[in-house]
C-alpha cells in the first residue's frame, strides 16, 4: 500500500556552471542556483547544445537523441553532471518521468550535485524509484536524502514503502521480512514524528499500516501502533483492536474482567460481527447478569448481525430469569444496608448495571466500597462504567483511575481511551 505524503517535492532547476547556458524554458528565474564549476569536454558541449536546440523546438525525440549521443562521449564526472543538468531540464519541459529519474541518478553518481540541491533530489530519485519497485535503489536515495538534511517528514514515508516492498507479502514473521518490517516501522514512526514536528496532521492510514505490519510480522510494539491509530482516529474499529490485543496478551482474564471489556465494546461500536454480540452475552450470562444478556442479543438482531438462532439458547435462559431477578432486587437492596460487608451491595450493583439503571447501580458500588469486604479494583471499574452510561465523565475519570493493579488497571487504562475521545 501506497502512503499518501502531503509534502510536495516540488523539482529545482538543475542549472548548469559550464560553457553551456541554461534554456530558458527549463525554469522561473528565480529558482536558478549556480551550479559547479565543470570543464565539460568540447565534444559533450556540441552534443547538448544540438540538445537544447531540439527541446527548445519541442522535439523532444532529438534532444533525447542528442543526448544519448553526449552519453557516448563523456569522459569525466563533470561532463556527466552537465549531461545530467540538461537531461533534467529536458524533463522537466517534456514531462517525461523515466528521463528525469535518470538526470537525478546521472547528477548524483557524478558527485558533484550542490549540497543545497542533493537533498531535494535524492528525496525525487528515491520516490521515483520506489514506484519502479526499485526498492534498494529506493532506500539508498532515501538515506542520503535524509543524512542530507532534507525534509524527513517527506523522505521518510519512501523509506517505510521500500523496507515494506522488501519484506513482501509472505510469512512476515520471518527473517529477512520480520527485520524489513521492523526498520520499515522505524521509518514510517520517523515520518509520523516528523509531521507532527512540522506542524502537519499524520494520515491516520499511517498508524493502520502500523498495526497491520507489526501484527503480520508479530511484533510487541503492535500494541503500541494500536495505541496510536486509536488517538489519530478514535472509532469503535480501532478500539476494538487494541481490546482484541489485551484480551491475547491477557488469555487468562477472568469473566467477570473480560465482561468489562466487552462492555467497552459495546459502549464504543466496537461490537462488529456475530461472535462479538455472543460472545458479550455469554460473558453475561456466566456472570448472572441476565439483563445483559438479553441486551446484547437485542443489540445484534437490531443491527442485522445476529440472526433468531444465534444466542438464541442463552437469551431463552435470561429473559425466564429476568422477571423474577428484578422483582428481587428491592429486597437485595434492602439486605445490602444491613450486611456485615459489601458483598451483597456489589452484587446488586452488579444486577442494576446490566439492566441500565445507572443511578442505582453507582449508588450500590458506592455503598460496596464503603462497607468493604470487596474487590475495590473491580468496585472502581464499574462505577466508572455506571458513571460513564450516565454521562457524568468527571466522575467516570476518577472511578477509573482509582484502580490500582493487575489486569484491571489496563482495563481502566482502555476506558479512559475511550473516556478521553469523548471528552475531547
Amino acid at each position: 500500500m501506497r502512503f499518501v505524503t502531503p509534502v510536495a517535492l516540488v523539482l529545482a532547476l538543475a542549472v548548469s556552471g559550464g560553457a553551456i547556458t541554461a534554456p530558458a524554458f527549463a525554469a522561473k528565474k528565480e529558482e536558478k542556483k549556480a551550479g559547479p564549476k565543470l570543464n565539460v569536454s568540447p565534444e559533450v558541449i556540441k552534443a547538448l547544445q544540438a540538445a537544447q536546440k531540439a527541446a527548445e523546438a519541442q522535439d523532444f525525440a532529438g534532444a533525447k537523441a542528442a543526448l544519448a549521443d553526449a552519453d557516448t562521449k563523456a569522459k569525466s564526472n563533470d561532463d556527466k553532471y552537465q549531461i545530467g543538468a540538461i537531461k533534467l531540464n529536458t524533463s522537466i519541459t517534456s514531462k517525461d518521468t523515466a528521463l528525469q529519474s535518470e538526470a537525478l541518478s546521472q547528477m548524483l553518481d557524478s558527485g558533484l550535485t550542490p549540497p543545497e540541491q542533493a537533498g531535494q533530489f535524492n528525496a525525487i530519485a528515491a520516490e521515483q524509484a520506489m514506484g519502479a519497485k526499485n526498492y534498494d535503489l529506493a532506500i539508498q536515495r532515501g538515506q542520503a536524502a535524509l543524512a542530507a538534511g532534507y525534509k524527513p517528514e517527506a523522505v521518510n514515508p519512501t523509506l517505510a514503502q521500500a523496507y515494506f516492498g522488501k519484506a513482501g507479502t509472505g510469512n512476515a514473521s520471518v527473517e529477512p521480512a520480520r527485520g524489513f518490517n521492523v526498520q520499515g516501522l522505524a521509518a514510517l514512526k520517523a515520518a509520523a514524528d516528523a509531521m507532527k514536528a512540522a506542524g502537519q496532521q499524520v494520515p491516520a492510514q499511517w498508524y493502520q499500516i502500523g498495526v497491520g505490519r507489526a501484527e503480520a510480522a508479530r511484533l510487541p510494539e503492535v500494541t503500541e501502533w494500536a495505541k496510536m491509530a486509536y488517538q489519530a482516529e478514535p472509532s469503535g474499529a480501532n478500539l476494538r483492536t487494541l481490546v482484541r490485543l489485551f484480551q491475547r496478551a491477557n488469555p487468562n482474564i477472568t469473566n467477570r474482567e473480560n465482561l468489562d471489556v466487552l462492555r467497552l465494546l459495546a459502549a464504543s461500536g466496537g461490537l462488529v460481527v456475530a461472535g462479538d454480540f455472543v460472545e458479550y452475552a455469554e460473558m453475561a450470562s456466566k456472570t448472572g447478569i441476565y439483563g445483559e444478556v438479553k441486551s446484547s442479543i437485542d443489540l445484534g438482531r437490531s443491527k442485522g448481525v445476529l440472526n433468531a438462532s444465534q444466542g438464541g439458547d442463552l437469551y431463552q435462559t435470561a429473559t425466564s430469569r429476568i422477571a423474577g431477578d428484578k422483582g428481587s432486587l428491592g429486597a437485595a437492596e434492602a439486605d445490602a444496608k444491613k450486611a456485615a460487608n459489601g458483598k451483597i451491595a456489589a452484587a446488586t450493583a452488579d444486577a442494576y448495571l446490566g439492566y441500565g439503571d445507572y443511578a442505582k447501580a453507582a449508588a450500590m458500588f458506592d455503598l460496596a466500597k464503603q462497607k468493604g469486604g470487596v474487590d475495590a479494583d473491580e468496585i472502581n471499574t464499574r462505577m466508572g462504567i455506571a458513571k460513564l452510561m450516565s454521562g457524568d465523565n468527571a466522575a467516570a475519570k476518577a472511578a477509573f483511575e482509582a484502580v490500582q493493579g493487575g489486569a484491571r488497571k489496563q482495563i481502566a487504562g482502555l476506558w479512559l481511551a475511550y473516556l478521553g475521545t469523548k471528552d475531547a
